[in-house]
């Protein structure tokens, strides 16, 4: 019987869909990167399904060789994986892209009016009881009426983000650097600019974009100064898109107003500084919790297993002409 070895259990649908097709095995945390290539030097899989902090190395490759056929990730982005490798060995790797666009979308707009209303700061204050009574000028924020929302990356998530601005009566720019198809319902609706003109017009930036050797850094200290003062930045994408140590200091001298961030360079650590910025928003990396949005990131994932234990290319392969001389035999 086939068999799959995931580092922490996924929700449901995932063991019902999976189970009539292979048996489990759950490690049940984040292993050391030398523990799971001897695991699977050990006890080979079929299908290895790991999380986003699970480095998948040439060398965890081919400790899972001959009989490794897949990396099924339970994630959209697939940073982790040393793709090139895995598809010079004969395994596909597979993500689950599209489940998350509302939920993401959603946690930054929440993002972006934590940030600019000063929200969080308002509860330290009242917690603390700092907070002394109404005042006239105290803890004043940006108003998102009529105010520009910059969206660097405008795929599926950025014009989901650009949707729930428009009816917060924000203006709305985006800028990428490769070709997108903007939904009927956006056109005449939504502004392209330049990277550079966006950061230095927009009073919110949205980083959604895949973290690549061109994004890598893409909001350092130079972007960072080109931004108004009265300006925040949101980033619901890769941590290190944005180069943390720069940002850090942005927010200590005033160059920027805020930052809300729910991914980060070295997660789950935080750049030295950080964590004591007052005006930085930081959630633990809840771009996608959402029950519903979970579940089908766990059904993407059953799929994907089942496809390849069956011999058949997965539909969310992302290297997929892994197995263009042909695809292996479904496994007995």
């Amino acid at each position: 019987m086939a068999d799959v070895l995931c580092t922490l259990s996924l929700p449901e649908p995932f063991d019902d869909m999976v189970r009539p097709h292979a048996g489990i095995d759950v490690l049940g945390r984040v292993p050391p990167p030398d523990e799971l290539v001897e695991r699977l030097r050990q006890a080979p899989v079929d299908v290895l399904c790991p999380q986003l902090r699970d480095p998948i190395t040439a060398e965890l490759l081919d400790a899972g060789l001959p009989r490794l056929r897949c990396v099924a990730l339970y994630a959209v982005g697939y940073n982790n994986v040393d793709v090139a490798a895995a598809t010079d060995r004969g395994v596909a790797v597979t993500n689950t892209p599209g489940v998350l666009t509302d939920a993401t979308a959603d946690c930054t707009v929440g993002l972006m009016l934590t940030t600019t209303r000063r929200l969080c700061e308002g509860d330290r204050a009242m917690r603390s009881g700092e907070y002394q009574g109404w005042e006239p000028g105290y803890m004043l924020g940006l108003e998102l009426t009529g105010a520009l929302l910059g969206i660097v990356g405008f795929g599926r998530i950025g014009q989901a983000v650009a949707r729930r601005a428009l009816a917060f009566g924000m203006q709305v720019a985006y800028a990428t650097d490769v070709e997108v198809t903007v939904e009927d319902d956006l056109r005449g609706r939504v502004t392209e600019m330049e990277v550079a003109a966006l950061l230095s017009n927009a009073d919110v930036v949205s980083l959604h974009v895949p973290l690549t050797d061109s994004t890598h850094h893409l909001i350092n200290e130079a972007s960072l100064r080109t931004m108004k003062p009265t300006a925040c930045l949101v980033n619901t994408s890769r941590g290190a898109v944005v180069d943390e140590p720069a940002l850090v200091r942005a927010l200590r001298e005033g160059w920027i107003a805020g930052a809300g961030l729910d991914v980060y360079e070295n997660e789950p650590r935080l750049a030295p500084g950080l964590a004591e910025c007052a005006t930085a928003v930081l959630s633990p990396h809840l771009g996608s919790a959402t029950v519903t949005t979970r579940s089908a990131m766990a059904r993407l994932t059953a799929l994907n297993v089942i496809d390849a234990l069956q011999g058949r290319v997965p539909t969310n392969a992302v290297d997929p002409d892994v197995w263009a001389a042909g695809p292996p035999p479904p496994v007995a």
